[in-house]
């Protein structure tokens, strides 16, 4: 695994890679408050089936692609980051994957983009559309998602979560995720302004367009101890796709499957991957360097 800088017009992306360049390509999309480092072991067992493996750090966790307003972190921009990446690295069809924000992104860009993206799996977050829903008519999803609420408020949130040696922050992830992970992300968003960058993915207002329907190949993973999205869309969700559907429900894990639990993620992505499409794909290898944190 090896550090990637992808320039595109909104600036230079960090990322992870593995696998190699002419693998079938598949791009993993983080959440909050992670990085690309969330995917570490989603990616070296993409790679050691022979895919090529990219995992950036998203619109506001690279350095150099920080905007300061929170209008500039709006879903069709973010989706934009996903194509412009992808034609960065030259890849004209690809796999995708996304977890809790990411899962998000993931969901709007195969609806935007569905001839470019060859299969979608998306962990823990309902399709937008079944979120929204439950937020008008589900109690229990208005609870969980009261949190997005409250942490528009700025500059208050970033002084709680970074309080106490970020305290808040950490609890987030439940002791669920390594502590060598949970202390790589916090000193990641410690640094100035970056996670104000984070948060303005919550503060950018609606989404700036309509999600339809899916029509790619779909995996939707979901787990009964996710705090952030109840069963009511997790289990509304496949209204959302007219293509191939798999919904997986893991019993008793919390909303950090990717790390708590990834060689059973690893074995339904493979899985997932092996039943659409080709393994290998034909791409220019891209430039890599040795990253660092």
């Amino acid at each position: 695994m090896t550090g990637l800088s992808i320039s595109t017009a909104a600036g230079v992306f960090d990322a992870l890679t593995a696998g190699p360049p002419d693998g079938r390509p598949v791009l993993l999309l983080h959440g909050f408050p992670q990085t690309g480092l969330a995917w570490r072991r989603q990616i070296e067992a993409l790679a050691a089936e022979g895919h090529r493996v990219v995992a950036p750090d998203q619109r506001g966790y690279s350095p150099g692609v920080r905007p300061e307003r929170a209008e500039d972190y709006r879903i069709s921009l973010l989706v934009a980051d996903v194509v412009a990446i992808t034609e960065e690295l030259g890849w004209s069809t690809f796999d995708l994957v996304g977890h809790d924000w990411g899962g998000a992104v993931a969901w709007w860009t195969a609806s935007a983009h569905p001839g470019r993206v060859r299969t979608l799996t998306v962990v823990s977050t309902p399709h937008p559309g079944a979120l929204a829903e439950a937020l008008r008519t589900d109690d229990d999803q208005r609870a969980r998602s009261r949190y997005m609420i409250d942490w528009r408020e700025t500059p208050a949130t970033e002084q709680r979560m970074l309080a106490d040696d970020a305290a808040l922050l950490r609890s987030l992830f439940a002791g669920k995720v390594p502590q060598a992970g949970a202390d790589a992300y916090i000193r990641r968003l410690s640094r100035p302004g970056a996670l104000t960058a984070a948060l303005n993915w919550y503060r950018s207002g609606r989404p700036d367009g309509t999600i339809d329907v899916i029509e790619v190949p779909t995996l939707y993973v979901w787990s009964t101890g996710d705090t952030a999205f109840g069963p009511v869309p997790a289990k509304d969700t496949g209204r959302w796709v007219d293509g191939p559907y798999r919904f997986e429900i893991l019993p008793d894990l919390s909303h950090w499957i990717p790390e708590e639990a990834p060689e059973t993620l690893n074995r339904l992505l493979l899985e997932h991957l092996r039943a659409h499409g080709p393994r290998n794909h034909h791409a220019p290898p891209a430039v890599e360097h040795n990253g660092s944190d």
